[in-house]
């Protein structure tokens, strides 16, 4: 973070005047963390359910608009991702998606203004905080090495190779910011071997989102189907995870549950009227955007401006004109983003029942089903056992 400029005899100014927004190259290489993770589930979950693309990813991009403008941070949103499991694997229509999207926010906003998110946050150690956040790296370097760089075949795993030594030796540099460099990369062999001008020509043309009404029916049919098992994991990463990272970056901003879950309701209360996905905000997304050099909701607000192009003017020729990008590049950003994610152990690694529940908890999240619901369980259980000596593990 950048040092204040405020001296301490101006407290009172400190507090009241709203962080700044930036556009700058390190913004802008930040605002591509996070595409790896999102990108293909929007490909996966217009394929599977026969959404309109262009209520998709318009509402995709204003709802990054919105986060980055009310949180002034790299504070992205993301589709929610047990919800998109489960509608491409069962390809569950759009009218269910919109029903499920709105009981969930539904229920984020009832946790909300009652209070009970504040209370679910004290009862959760951070040893099991950390351990949902490494459960999470698990799963994206499990998907960017398995299904990502091997995509393209031994072209792609040469350019999965330069892309990684270019990140590693230039991660960190502000003045050439790495996923800057690796996107060029991407764009330039896409031009090369992979672009289809016909392709690209019949995608062209404005598009807008149509007006939905969801029905009590798809309501209660996508609560059940898609709202329950989604829960658990946005309130263990996308409400109590983003909160502590978010505390890790920006200490002095005193960024509350409460608050994350509030945001989080009112853009499912919107997105299902409007064709948009349901979506939520999560701590990979901040990691991803923060580790690429985003300090700001500049990046934010970058990524959103690029999703509500593809939404306004690509829309009908999304697929195939995402798809010149080649996969192994995002397999690169997608790994850094979960490196990150797992060296935030970092600070429990010296406490050793604290370092056992974490990893605990992000084995049980990363391998089961419903694993972000029993690691939280079992974690959480654990962590007042040990604290009070029912259960004992040796020094």
């Amino acid at each position: 973070m950048e040092p204040s400029t405020l001296t301490q005899a101006e407290p009172s100014l400190a507090s009241t005047r709203r962080p700044p927004i930036r556009f700058d190259r390190n913004e802008l290489a930040g605002a591509f963390g996070d595409l790896g993770t999102d990108l293909p589930l929007l490909i996966g979950v217009i394929a599977a359910s026969g959404m309109d693309s262009a209520g998709v990813l318009i509402m995709f991009g204003l709802m990054q608009v919105f986060s980055g403008l009310w949180y002034r941070m790299p504070m992205p949103v993301q589709p929610l991702k047990a919800f998109a499991a489960l509608v491409i694997a069962q390809k569950i229509p759009g009218r269910v998606i919109f029903g499920g999207g709105l009981a969930i926010g539904v229920s984020m906003f009832f946790l909300s203004v009652t209070g009970l998110i504040d209370a679910l946050a004290r009862l959760v150690p951070k040893a099991v905080v950390r351990g949902i956040q490494f459960g999470l790296a698990l799963q994206l370097a499990t998907l960017a090495l398995k299904q990502y760089v091997p995509a393209d075949g031994l072209p792609g795993f040469a350019l999965a190779a330069v892309a990684f030594i270019i990140t590693v030796v230039l991660l960190g540099n502000r003045r050439w910011p790495a996923a800057l460099a690796v996107i060029a990369l991407g764009v330039t062999y896409a031009l090369v071997f992979k672009l289809d001008l016909a392709t690209a020509q019949r995608a062209v043309g404005l598009h807008l989102p149509t007006w939905h009404v969801p029905q009590m029916a798809d309501i209660l049919t996508g609560a059940v189907l898609l709202a329950l098992p989604q829960i658990p994991l946005s309130l263990g990463n996308s409400v109590l995870a983003t909160r502590q990272i978010a505390n890790d970056y920006f200490p002095e901003r005193q960024l509350t549950v409460r608050k994350i879950s509030f945001t989080y309701a009112l853009m499912n209360l919107l997105n299902p009227f409007l064709g948009g996905f349901p979506v939520c905000h999560g701590s990979g997304g901040m990691v991803g955007h923060y580790a690429f050099g985003a300090r700001t909701g500049g990046s934010v607000l970058l990524y959103g401006a690029l999703f509500l192009v593809l939404g306004l003017f690509f829309s009908q020729g999304f697929q195939q004109v995402v798809q010149i990008f080649p996969l192994p590049i995002l397999g690169v950003l997608l790994l850094f983003e979960a490196l990150t994610l797992a060296a935030l152990l970092r600070d429990i690694s010296g406490r050793h029942s604290e370092l056992l529940v974490a990893l605990l908890v992000g084995l049980l999240c990363a391998g089961l089903p419903y694993g972000y619901l029993v690691g939280l369980v079992v974690g959480t259980a654990l962590h007042y056992a040990l604290r009070r000596g029912w259960v004992g593990l040796g020094k």
